[in-house]
């Protein structure tokens, strides 16, 4: 799409640069020995020791001068801050929802709602559970049912919304154990499925089977940017609508939300829990005050409140939507021109690589996702994160399953690379594909029982990570 009043094609990034972070480069021996260090696991990476960091887009982006600006009038009273108040009317004009709790993150907000929604035994489904969101679950007892269209699991399938939920099926459960079902999630986008957008007319659907069933559809809205303005982009009849307004049609459709606004919100840290029901709110706020803060701070300094009160519009903006989508489908091209698997098409944060159709020499047993990332970093210093049978393998019994899709997702953060860091990424991505037969997978020495690729240590299977 062309610059406003201009015939010109190229899409530049949304903004100058104002303040610049030094970048350490290290050697491929260095690399080496951090990952010997690290137990081979990204996450325990001194951050310095990375020169490109992909392992998440979550609090990871530059913030605005607008922001910075709001923040040097936050007000830190204990309660009835201003900049709450500031912060409640931008989540409410966007999402309409009615009590506005602030959490300092997202899987806080995850907690509170599993905490006063679920108890053992229960169903929760969704289009795909992120990590954080299934640990919650999980750990009040519950079952975390994910029900992606067939489409969500084919990598190589083409679907303008493969985040979809599969209506028929979520109807079939509702239909055989609604005692069971508490509440319904739909995340957007749909992270663990490569980054993929829902349609409105999929959420139509799914908050049309929650109401005919009276169970309330949470959404997990993390991304709702960005899925907004695929809805603009993709979807018959949202043209001429502007995000602000998908988004807010998007919102119309649920009972309550989530938020990591470390994504959408555009900030460092924060998050929150949206509810119309009064009595759960109330629940939910009792809850907020134990664990997380007042409820008009819950967490967050009054500074964090005001940066994400600006976030929130900003992350609306088209010019910067366009650039954000664009930088992820650019280097999703140059990986299919040379051959290199990835989900298709490119999500709205990051690049997934298929790690099982790049290594299918390696077992699953043998961590081909895991083992791919690890390699990233040895050869060219980035930083990714495995999305595969690491992170979703162990169930809750304890045993062991290997996850549907063996994914690398390179996440980018907002507003912080610019064009020749997204050529030199694709440089390492070429090199490593041609490496490929070589790669070799890892074995797993120790792990903890939730959440286990935040901390768990590995060692290569066969004495080396390429031979």
């Amino acid at each position: 799409m062309p610059l406003r009043d201009t015939p010109f094609q190229t899409i530049i990034e949304p903004f100058r640069i104002k303040v610049v972070e030094p970048i350490r480069f290290t050697t491929r021996e260095e690399r080496e020995q951090a990952l010997v260090a690290a137990g081979y696991n990204l996450f325990a990476l001194r951050s310095d020791d990375v020169l490109i960091d992909l392992l998440t887009d979550s609090g990871t982006g530059a913030m605005s001068s607008q922001q910075w600006a709001g923040m040097m009038r936050g007000d830190e009273s204990y309660a009835g801050s201003p900049s709450f108040f500031r912060f409640e009317a931008a989540v409410r004009g966007i999402t309409g929802l009615e009590h506005i709790l602030p959490t300092h993150q997202g899987r806080a907000a995850e907690r509170i709602l599993a905490g006063v929604a679920l108890k053992a035994g229960d169903v929760v489904p969704s289009n795909t559970h992120f990590d954080t969101t299934r640990a919650n679950v999980e750990a009040v007892g519950a079952t975390a049912l994910d029900l992606p269209i067939p489409e969500g699991r084919e990598p190589g399938t083409i679907h303008p919304f493969k985040g979809n939920m599969d209506v028929a099926a979520l109807r079939r459960v509702l239909s055989e154990q609604r005692e069971r079902v508490p509440l319904v999630m739909i995340t957007v986008t749909n992270n663990s499925g490569g980054g993929q957008p829902v349609s409105m007319a999929n959420l139509r659907e799914v908050s049309a089977a929650c109401r005919e069933f009276g169970v309330p559809l949470i959404m997990d809205c993390c991304r709702y940017a960005e899925n907004a303005y695929f809805i603009k982009l993709r979807e018959a009849g949202y043209e001429n609508s502007t995000p602000r307004e998908i988004a807010q049609e998007m919102f119309s459709y649920v009972d309550g939300a989530t938020m990591s606004a470390k994504k959408d919100g555009m900030a460092n840290i924060g998050g929150f829990l949206a509810l119309n029901d009064d009595a759960l709110a109330e629940k939910a706020r009792s809850l907020l005050i134990l664990t997380e803060g007042f409820p008009t701070y819950g967490g967050l300094a009054g500074y964090d409140l005001e940066a994400l009160a600006v976030g929130f519009e900003e992350a609306l903006e088209e010019p910067y939507l366009r650039y954000r989508l664009r930088s992820i489908e650019y280097l999703g091209d140059r990986l299919l021109e040379a051959g290199v698997p990835i989900v298709q098409p490119t999500g709205g944060h990051a690049v997934y690589l298929d790690a099982k159709a790049l290594l299918p020499h390696v077992p699953q047993a043998e961590y081909p996702a895991w083992a791919l990332s690890l390699v990233l970093y040895l050869e060219g210093g980035v930083r990714s994160v495995e999305i595969g049978s690491v992170m979703f393998g162990r169930q809750p019994d304890g045993s062991e399953k290997p996850a549907a899709l063996e994914l690398v997702r390179l996440a980018f953060p907002r507003r912080t690379y610019t064009q020749s860091h997204v050529d030199y990424l694709a440089e390492v991505l070429l090199h490593v594909a041609a490496l490929r037969e070589r790669v070799r997978g890892v074995r797993m020495v120790e792990s903890p029982e939730v959440l286990r690729h935040f901390s768990a240590r590995f060692e290569p299977a066969h004495g080396a990570l390429i031979v």
